[in-house]
């Protein structure tokens, strides 16, 4: 009755129309805006493919951790006005030929909504991904070159979950926190942060950042959090170099800890039994289903179990990387494995060795027991600052950006002063490594001597030019990869910078590792201008933070006087000693247009090097389970203990005859399950998702056959009960075949 009343009284329409539009209009003076969350699976293949991070030709993919994921947030004044997307990647950075399609598939979609002004994707560093996926030769050496589905997973994966957060735009409010995160990272190159100016460094009580910053999402219709994002500099390196699982390492942990204990605390709990279950029936249902294969009422997709669909009710929760550069999560220190003394301080090595210098996590020597220790302590901090966040954010959403290129920047220090940026080359500091990760036998960190032999190794490869050698000093050139292009570029030279504005929050999306000190005048710098620009939006109260590994990578950044020393991260800063000169000078000039309203131009576009990139043939070719055996069979069965029972902390494990997981990622399902009997049906409980269950992969002894072992480290929270591991994976026959679903169960046992 009412509906037919109103097509009556067009003047009424208009009315309620323009009230809508001017609420709309005016959601950010009001303190809210438009929001939305997204996550999607972006879990690479996980057997063969080289991971991103330590540069180790040996280190391949053979298994899942837990999956890694690209979680976006999107703020909009209005459904019309304007806005940002941030996405964080579950990886070890943002790659320019990823933001390049990325933006074409969005454009695709939504017009010039989303463009490389407003959309920033950044990297979380973790050196446990798989690599393949950026467009440049030097980080794409140990893969072999571009890797098309390691490439493929996360491009989709960041499209699906910008998807999500788009479709679920909804009127809400943001608010901020922040506070000290403690002892989850410290500096591995104190001899270097030394070198910068002692006035300088009694501003600041450490040597390392430990600040987080955390925004806390709120839907104003429901009053209920839709997820939390925060930033803060530790490096992804909790997993070494001889880990081959997939793994967020410590931030994805952290990730994953922060989602499930906002669905822990946003669901009843199960009522607790009256009595504990006794043991001895516990056994007694496991022998029984043990005696009928493990087969009782288990009912599962072929495909995999489908787990967690964002439909706009999930939490996303999600630990961003900040200014990294010479921050490690192995906070006991470095030590020589020979002698268990400390390391020498100005080389990080040991009598000259820098195989032998390690540094050793909260856990040591258990790296995935320190990867939970340094991921607890994010999620921790991460809860507290977000149960207590209340300040919130008004104002404007405002976006700068621009492209530069880096290789020829003139930079004016003083009136009298101008110096100039270099074409990217690197030094053997980088082929050094670090305590977190040794490079190649034979280098230290600090090294300014190349011998011969290097030398000529490098002259092969390309003799610098007389310009970049004066250019870089003091780091002598051992790879001169801005001056090599065959068979295409090797460094990059067209970078991106970007500040993204939310009310009074600006977040400052750099293309690398930006050191302690470095980030620290990067900040300071941006929050200077916006101040002094004249606007009076911006005061003291201004939050400045560094989202690093952003929209592309260009490896490090150190300061001037860090630069002198040539460690690592200053013998990886690739434009030469006046880098950070550089960005604070561009930085400073994008911060002035944004509080002055004034526009910049694009500057160069970034190549698409896709039509040149190097394919290696990685496999697999074909798979097939032993004679007389199906995929899914039984290699090796629970093993149980002589109590006929498992305890909490207790690993059981069973192995399956299987075939490579690249046939199909199983993206948002899992290769490896752990369901519990309830009732009379199998209910799964844990996937490859959850930091508790292992996926591993490898050939049997004759190198001939895949095996899929599950392995299930029993949390302290688990139920007992009867329980069972469940494999799911694909195969082909030969290359050209049919993909073929599988799964497999173990037999029953008994957790108490």
């Amino acid at each position: 009755m009412r509906r037919c009343k109103i097509q009556y009284y067009p003047s009424f329409i208009w009315l309620i129309l323009s009230l809508i539009w001017l609420v709309t209009i005016v959601t950010s003076t009001n303190g809210e805006y438009l929001i939305g969350v997204g996550s999607y699976d972006m879990t690479g293949p996980a057997a063969g493919v080289n991971m991103m991070g330590y540069a180790d030709i040996e280190q391949t993919t053979a298994g899942v951790h837990f999956r890694l994921r690209a979680r976006t947030f999107i703020v909009a004044e209005s459904s019309q006005g304007s806005r940002f997307a941030f996405v964080n990647l579950d990886s070890g950075m943002a790659s320019q030929l990823v933001t390049i399609k990325v933006l074409e598939k969005l454009q695709s979609r939504y017009g010039s909504l989303y463009t490389e002004e407003n959309v920033a994707i950044s990297g979380i560093h973790t050196h446990a991904g798989p690599g393949g996926y950026l467009q440049y030769v030097v980080y794409s050496v140990t893969s072999f070159g571009f890797v098309q589905q390691s490439f493929d997973s996360i491009v989709n994966a960041i499209e699906q979950s910008l998807v999500q957060a788009h479709e679920n735009l909804k009127p809400g409010s943001v608010f901020i926190n922040k506070g000290d995160v403690a002892n989850a990272g410290i500096n591995r190159s104190p001899s270097a942060y030394l070198l910068n100016p002692e006035e300088e460094r009694a501003q600041y009580q450490n040597n390392v950042d430990t600040l987080m910053t955390i925004l806390k999402f709120v839907d104003s219709a429901s009053g209920k959090s839709l997820g939390g994002f925060s930033w803060f500099a530790t490096h992804g390196t909790s997993m070494s170099k001889n880990n081959r699982l997939i793994s967020g390492d410590n931030k994805g942990a952290a990730a994953r800890f922060f989602e499930d204990w906002f669905a822990s605390t946003s669901t009843s709990p199960p009522a607790n039994p009256s009595t504990s279950p006794d043991i001895g029936e516990l056994i007694k249902k496991a022998q029984t289903i043990k005696a009928t294969g493990g087969k009782l009422c288990g009912k599962t997709t072929s495909q995999g179990f489908k787990v967690r669909k964002n439909d706009g009710s999930l939490f996303v929760g999600a630990f961003c990387q900040s200014n990294v550069g010479d921050v490690t999560p192995n906070v006991l220190g470095a030590f020589c494995s020979d002698t268990g003394k400390p390391c020498d301080f100005n080389h990080s090595s040991c009598n000259g060795d820098n195989q032998i210098c390690l540094g050793r996590g909260p856990g040591y020597p258990d790296e995935i027991l320190s990867t939970k220790i340094i991921g607890e302590r994010q999620f921790q901090k991460a809860v507290d600052l977000f149960m207590s966040a209340t300040e919130q954010l008004t104002g404007k959403i405002n976006y700068r950006h621009v492209y530069l290129n880096f290789t020829n920047i003139e930079v004016e220090l003083d009136e009298n002063n101008v110096v100039q940026t270099c074409p990217a080359a690197l030094g053997p500091g980088f082929a050094a490594g670090t305590t977190d990760g040794p490079g190649f036998p034979g280098f230290q960190q600090g090294d300014k001597q190349i011998s011969e032999r290097w030398i000529k190794l490098r002259d092969a490869l390309k003799k610098p030019s007389q310009f970049q050698v004066d250019c870089q000093q003091p780091k002598p050139v051992l790879l001169d990869t801005g001056e090599m292009f065959d068979p295409y570029a090797w460094a990059p030279a067209i970078l991106p910078i970007q500040i993204l504005r939310l009310g009074k929050l600006i977040i400052l999306s750099v293309p690398g590792e930006f050191t302690t000190m470095a980030g620290r005048r990067l900040r300071e710098a941006v929050k200077e201008t916006l101040i002094s620009s004249g606007s009076d939006e911006f005061d003291n109260e201004t939050h400045v933070v560094i989202a690093g590994l952003s929209n592309t990578y260009s490896q490090y950044v150190a300061t001037f006087e860090e630069y002198m020393q040539q460690r690592y991260e200053s013998s990886s800063t690739l434009y030469g000693p006046h880098t950070l000169s550089a960005y604070l000078q561009e930085f400073k000039k994008l911060a002035k247009a944004m509080a002055t309203g004034q526009t910049v131009p694009k500057g160069p576009p970034p190549p698409d090097l896709s039509s040149v990139q190097l394919r290696p043939e990685l496999g697999p070719f074909g798979d097939s389970p032993p004679p007389g055996l199906n995929f899914g069979d039984m290699k090796d069965d629970i093993n149980l203990p002589k109590t006929g029972f498992f305890k909490k902390g207790e690993r059981p494990s069973a192995t399956f005859w299987s075939a490579s997981p690249s046939y199909d990622l199983l993206t948002e399902g899992t290769f490896a399950v752990v369901e519990m009997l309830q009732g009379e049906r199998w209910t799964p409980v844990y996937d490859d998702d959850d930091f508790s269950l292992y996926f591993k992969y490898q050939l049997d002894e004759s190198g001939l056959y895949s095996l899929a072992k599950i392995e299930w480290e029993i949390p302290d929270g688990a139920t007992s009960g009867a329980y069972r591991l469940r494999h799911f994976g694909s195969a082909r026959k030969t290359k050209d075949s049919q993909i073929i679903y599988f799964t497999g169960a173990s037999s029953a046992f008994a957790v108490s």
